[in-house]
């Protein structure tokens, strides 16, 4: 089943209630799936700086001294915040791949979950609730964000299993579904450049989103590619830094609903995600067609 949200704020002043309101959004969507959940935020950030979201299982262990540690290996100021298992590390933009290599020679054991100048991606096995108190996610603030509460058909409950997948800069995708042609995109990809984590096929799906994106398409162009590449049943929710998009499949299965106001557009797999946001009573609500291409920018 898996349930999805996304939400993308117009009004600035909603900002600081992004984690909260998304928080609730997807905890309403428990029972579509209990094994795992995530949520990404985008936040723009301070000028010149970039984040890498990296998760451990033994975050202690890993986490000490890396401060240090990436600061001399970079030769640039590095800071982090820790939640939990997982840190948010603060280095400048134009050292972002640098600190990337060097976090796997490192600590070879952490788990990137998103690099970019506005991304930040937390991700557990557990339910929703937990995985929403565990980051105090609810505190979070930001323009844009996607969430996804899991039930695992084809692949392992894991913590790489879990969505949100980011395969690029600043880049992310949710689904709900199941793609046929994955092993074959997989390998394609791969002779393109893309690296892989996992053997899931969300993980392809985005993939093949960061690399038309990479050659020049943009979010909207790379979602219309996307009906014409992708086979089997879906419902994507992505995000990138300034966007965020929606599509479904041809036959449109997977349930999906959306609503849009002065102040946000939102998503959500039932309507029941939608209820508690502000002035929906008043919202344009509408379900996604089959082979629509849906996005906005900031």
């Amino acid at each position: 089943m898996c349930g999805i949200v996304g939400l993308f704020l117009k009004d600035k002043s909603l900002e600081p209630k992004l984690g909260a309101l998304l928080s609730e959004m997807l905890v309403s969507l428990t029972d579509r799936g209990p094994d795992s959940a995530g949520i990404a935020i985008y936040d723009s950030g301070a000028a010149g700086h970039g984040k890498i979201t990296i998760q451990s299982s033994t975050p202690k262990a890993d986490f000490e001294g890396l401060e240090a540690e990436l600061t001399r290996k970079i030769g640039a100021k590095v800071s982090s915040i820790v939640k939990s298992t997982h840190a948010v590390l603060d280095v400048p933009a134009d050292k972002l791949e640098e600190a990337r290599a060097a976090i796997a020679e490192l600590r070879p054991n952490v788990r990137l979950m998103g690099v970019g100048e506005a991304i930040e991606i937390y991700k557990e096995v557990g339910l929703p609730a937990d995985v929403v108190k565990r980051f105090d996610l609810a505190k979070m603030s930001g323009s844009h964000g996607i969430g996804h509460t899991r039930m695992a058909t084809e692949s392992a409950v894991t913590t790489l299993g879990a969505h949100p997948f980011s395969t690029g800069p600043d880049q992310c995708l949710v689904h709900n579904g199941s793609l046929s042609n994955h092993n074959n995109l997989r390998r394609e990809l791969i002779r393109d450049g893309m690296r892989f984590e996992t053997e899931n096929d969300t993980e392809v799906a985005a993939a093949y989103l960061s690399s038309k994106i990479a050659h020049g398409q943009n979010l909207g162009e790379a979602l219309q590619s996307s009906l014409d590449d992708l086979d089997g049943f879906f419902t994507f929710v992505v995000g990138t830094k300034n966007g965020f998009g929606v599509v479904r499949d041809p036959i449109a299965c997977k349930p999906a609903v959306m609503a849009e106001t002065d102040q946000y557009v939102a998503f959500g797999s039932e309507y029941r995600a939608l209820t508690k946001l502000p002035g929906i009573d008043n919202a344009r609500v509408w379900e996604p067609e089959p082979s629509t291409v849906y996005f906005w920018e900031h």
